[in-house]
C-alpha cells in the first residue's frame, strides 16, 4: 500500500463509539503519572533505528488490540514518563487508526487541540509510545516543499503504525509465527492458557457478588421497614485549569538577570527627548556585480531596457516586476545578451504552464544550467581534453593541408587498383586512376604555392 492509500485508509476505519469508555476504564487502572518498574517486567527503552518498521521488533495489531497492550505497557512501569497523558494520545491515535492496519496519520496540531494538551506534550508522550516499542515509523514527515514549480506549499505528513512488542507477547505467553513487523499470534502457551482462564474468571465472579449485594439491599415489602438509599457525594472537582495550559519546567539551570546599577547621568528623561521619535534610517541594499565591483546605476537601467522588451514577448513573466526579472537575468545581461537573444531562449524552454514566481524559476533554470556547464567543464579537464590541440590538425596552413589530402587519396586509389587487379576486377575503361591522380598531382594545380 502506498503511503496516500494508507492515509486516505486511516479516515475510512474509525473505531466503535465506545472508545472513550475504553480508554476512561484503562485511565482508572493506571496508579499514577509517574510509575516505578515492576521487578519482574523489564524491557530495553526502543532507540535509533529500531523505531522504524524495517528494523522493528514488534509486531502489527490492530486498534483495539493495540490500546489494550498500551494499557499494559503503561501500567507495568516500564517507562518512567508513561501515565495517563500517555493513554489519551494513544486513544486519540487509535480513534483515527485504520482498523485492519493499525496506520494513522500523526496531525500533532490536531490532536493536541483534541486532548487539550499542548503540541510539546503530545511530541513527548509519541515519543513514550516509540520507546515503548508500541509505535514505528513508516513515512518520516518533512516540511520541505515537494511541490512542482508553480504549485502551493506541499509537506509530507508523518504516517505511525501500530505495533505490539515482543515482552507483551511474552507476558501473555504468545506464541509467534514470523518476525518484525509481520509477525502474527498463532496460539498461546501452557501459562498463556492459564492467565486468560484467570482473566475471564474474575469478571464472573464479580458480577456475582454485584447480583447478590443488589438482592439484599432491594425492600421487602413491609412499611415499616426503612430502606436506606445510597446519594452520591457531590464533591466539585477543583478547577485548575490554568495548570492545564502550562509547559513543564525545563531540566537546565536558570539566569538570574543581574540588578541595573545606575552609575552616573540624569536621573529621569527630559520631555523633549520623551516626545522625540527617532525613525530608523532606511537600509538600501547595495548590488554587486560577478567580479565584485559594485553595480551601478547605469548598468541596473541598461538591464532594465531589455527586461522591457522581453517581457511583452514572453508570457508567462508577466506576472513578475521589471526589477524582479532584472535581478533573475543579470547572468545573461552581464554576459552581453541583447533582448532577442533573450526571448529566443527564454522560448527554448517551452514552458506549457505559468509559474507562480517567474523570477525564482528563472534564477532556478540558469543556475540549473551554470552547474551542468560546470560539470561538464570539469569532466574534460579530468579526461585531458585540449580544444587546442584536438583543433589543432584544422589550424595549419592551406596548401599543405590539400598537399596532405590529395597524397593520402592517391595512395587509397593505388591500394585499390592493385587489390581490384589481383582479383580480376580491373576497370572497365582503359584510363588508370592512379596514373590519372600522379598526373595531377605533377601538374601546377596539385603543387604547394
Amino acid at each position: 500500500m502506498s503511503a496516500g492509500a494508507a492515509a486516505t485508509a486511516v479516515l475510512d476505519h474509525p473505531l466503535p463509539e465506545d472508545i472513550d469508555n475504553m480508554v476512561d476504564e484503562f485511565r482508572s487502572r493506571v496508579p499514577g503519572q509517574r510509575n516505578e518498574p515492576q521487578p519482574e517486567v523489564r524491557q530495553a527503552r526502543v532507540l535509533g533505528r529500531g523505531q522504524d518498521i524495517v528494523w522493528t521488533r514488534s509486531r502489527r495489531a490492530e486498534p483495539r488490540a493495540w490500546l489494550r497492550a498500551v494499557v499494559w505497557l503503561v501500567a507495568a512501569g516500564l517507562h518512567r514518563e508513561a501515565g495517563p497523558t500517555t493513554l489519551m494520545v494513544a486513544g486519540d491515535l487509535a480513534a483515527r487508526m485504520d482498523y485492519r492496519r493499525g496506520l494513522v496519520i500523526y496531525d500533532l496540531e490536531g490532536t493536541a487541540r483534541r486532548t487539550s494538551t499542548s503540541p510539546a506534550t503530545v511530541k513527548r508522550h509519541v515519543k513514550v509510545l516509540r520507546e515503548l516499542g508500541a509505535l514505528v515509523w513508516l513515512v518520516h514527515g518533512s516540511k520541505r516543499n515537494i511541490a512542482a514549480p508553480g504549485e502551493g506549499y506541499m509537506a509530507t505528513a508523518t504516517i505511525y503504525g501500530a505495533v505490539i512488542p515482543p515482552v507483551f507477547d511474552e507476558a501473555m505467553g504468545h506464541r509467534l509465527t514470523g518476525s518484525g513487523y509481520e509477525g502474527r499470534v498463532c496460539g498461546v502457551t501452557e501459562a498463556g492458557r492459564e492467565r486468560a482462564v484467570e482473566q475471564a474468571t474474575v469478571p464472573s465472579e464479580a458480577r456475582h457478588r454485584s447480583q447478590r449485594r443488589t438482592e439484599r439491599q432491594r425492600p421487602s415489602g413491609r412499611r415499616g421497614d426503612r430502606v436506606r438509599t445510597a446519594h452520591p457525594v457531590d464533591n466539585p472537582a477543583m478547577d485548575n485549569s490554568r495548570s492545564q495550559a502550562r509547559e513543564p519546567h525545563s531540566p537546565g539551570s536558570y539566569h538570574r538577570s543581574p540588578a541595573v546599577q545606575v552609575d552616573g547621568g540624569c536621573k529621569d528623561t527630559s520631555r523633549e527627548r520623551a516626545t522625540c521619535r527617532t525613525a530608523p534610517r532606511p537600509s538600501f541594499k547595495i548590488s554587486y556585480n560577478v567580479d565584485g565591483s559594485r553595480r551601478t546605476a547605469g548598468q541596473t537601467q541598461r538591464g532594465i531596457g531589455i527586461i522591457q522588451q522581453v517581457r511583452p514577448r514572453v508570457t508567462w513573466t508577466q506576472r513578475a516586476s521589471l526589477r524582479e526579472l532584472e535581478v533573475a537575468l543579470r547572468p545573461v545581461t552581464d554576459a552581453g545578451w541583447d533582448w532577442p537573444t533573450i526571448t529566443a531562449e527564454l522560448h527554448s524552454w517551452h514552458l506549457t504552464w505559468r509559474p507562480a514566481r517567474p523570477a525564482a524559476y528563472i534564477r532556478a533554470r540558469l543556475a540549473r544550467q551554470a552547474t551542468a556547464e560546470h560539470q561538464t567543464a570539469a569532466a574534460e579537464v579530468a579526461e585531458g581534453w585540449d580544444e587546442q590541440e584536438a583543433s589543432g590538425p584544422l589550424a595549419v596552413s592551406s596548401p599543405d593541408l590539400v598537399r596532405s589530402v590529395l597524397d593520402g587519396l592517391a595512395e587509397g586509389l593505388a591500394t585499390y587498383s592493385a587489390r581490384q587487379a589481383e582479383l580480376g576486377l580491373d576497370d572497365l575503361t582503359d584510363q588508370s586512376a592512379a596514373a590519372t591522380m600522379a598526373a595531377f598531382l605533377s601538374s601546377g594545380t596539385g603543387a604547394p604555392a
